[in-house]
């Protein structure tokens, strides 16, 4: 039996018992909590991830929800000791959820809430900056500075890649993907290429437009191109982002051969998921190619980089911090603790999960409804006609 973990208990009178596995930003999604009869427990044990065990003793014998992270296996045996408690809810703080077993959570009947919408520009932004991190080698040099090392100016010294006039694929014209692609675009007037199984037609209209006013005003329009193949990307663009979904068609999506493709001096970007890169091939190819960089914020066994990559010069790693901007992360907590309680509160689901402005309005009360439930037609849930 796993040891108590500590705990911080608000309304502790409340009718519904809620559980947090990890204190989240911000306090408006514990004061929506309580203002609607909840006992929030949240769990402060200083543990980063914790085992199915520390989460089934946490659930106890009554919790009518639970509020938990994508680090955490959320399977057969989380689901079935939530149920045994009475409860019909889980919300990941996340708006992916490979950590959860939806079909075990479909045979008890809980609901599994996520938080899309929320993390579209945010995570654009962080693949932008780790995209021009590698261009101009800026941790390198960061380095090398704190380090002591600079002595002069010299004609050599960290020589990076000019972004403008050079062509940025995207694999993936999703809704952060195509936000990551109009921020190059845009920014750095680069020409686009981009993968997609749809056709991206508002990201293809916003470069045609911007294209249009570059060349009104004398400069080289943007040009964009939608590819036929995946490889047509990776052979033809010089900085290449990965934004789509982790499956099976996409685990170990970029390999040794599809590496090889890509240009000597080319560069990666992953703020997707980790698998869909396969990690130790990349390393590999970090080594033997030592003018192609990369800039990652996940990783294929995370928390854990493969051997060899820490070391990597031409690398850029930062440790998940996509969605980590305050707005994104406060507005994260917000809509899991809402997925929750609508659950507890029997509310509909809300109609469309990518347009969540309206339970992030701190001005007004948050609309009557589950923002984000990914298996509400599995288990029937009516659609909310707010």
């Amino acid at each position: 039996m796993a040891k108590p973990l500590q705990v911080e208990v608000y309304n502790p009178n409340g009718k519904y018992r809620v559980v947090s596995t990890k204190p989240m930003p911000g306090t408006r999604w514990i004061n929506l909590l309580i203002e609607q009869d909840c006992r929030l427990e949240i769990c402060t044990q200083k543990k980063t991830i914790l085992s199915v065990e520390d989460i089934i003793s946490l659930i106890g014998d009554k919790c009518d929800g639970v509020i938990g992270q994508l680090t955490e296996d959320w399977g057969e045996k989380l689901f079935s000791a939530l149920s045994r408690a009475g409860g019909k809810a889980f919300s990941n703080m996340a708006v992916g959820y490979n950590n959860v077993d939806v079909n075990a959570a479909n045979k008890y009947g809980v609901a599994v809430g996520n938080t899309p919408g929320v993390l579209t520009e945010t995570t654009a932004e962080l693949a932008a900056s780790l995209s021009l991190s590698a261009a101009r080698r800026i941790v390198e040099a960061d380095e090398f500075m704190r380090a002591g090392l600079y002595d002069g100016w010299l004609p050599h010294l960290f020589v990076g890649n000019l972004l403008k006039g050079q062509t940025v694929g995207v694999i993936g014209a999703g809704r952060i993907g195509s936000a990551y692609a109009r921020m190059m675009v845009e920014g750095f007037k680069m020409n686009l290429i981009y993968y997609d199984l749809y056709q991206a037609t508002r990201l293809e209209k916003f470069v045609t437009a911007y294209g249009q006013f570059l060349k009104a005003n004398g400069e080289q329009p943007v040009t964009w191109k939608r590819a036929s193949t995946m490889e047509e990307v990776l052979r033809e663009a010089d900085v290449i982002s990965l934004h789509p979904v982790l499956d099976k068609t996409t685990y170990h999506l970029v390999n040794k051969e599809r590496l090889a493709m890509m240009k000597k001096e080319a560069i990666l970007i992953n703020c997707s998921r980790g698998p869909v890169i396969d990690e130790v091939a990349l390393v590999e190819h970090l080594k033997a190619t030592p003018m192609f960089r990369v800039g990652l914020d996940v990783f294929e066994d995370e928390p854990y980089m493969k051997p060899g990559l820490a070391e990597m010069k031409n690398a850029i790693v930062v440790p998940h911090i996509a969605s980590a901007s305050k707005w994104t992360r406060e507005g994260m907590a917000t809509l899991a603790a809402l997925n929750v309680l609508g659950k507890i509160k029997g509310y509909p689901i809300w109609s469309d999960p990518n347009r969540v402005e309206p339970f992030l309005n701190e001005n007004a009360p948050p609309p009557a409804a589950c923002p984000s439930i990914v298996n509400s037609k599995a288990l029937g849930l009516p659609v909310s006609k707010l």
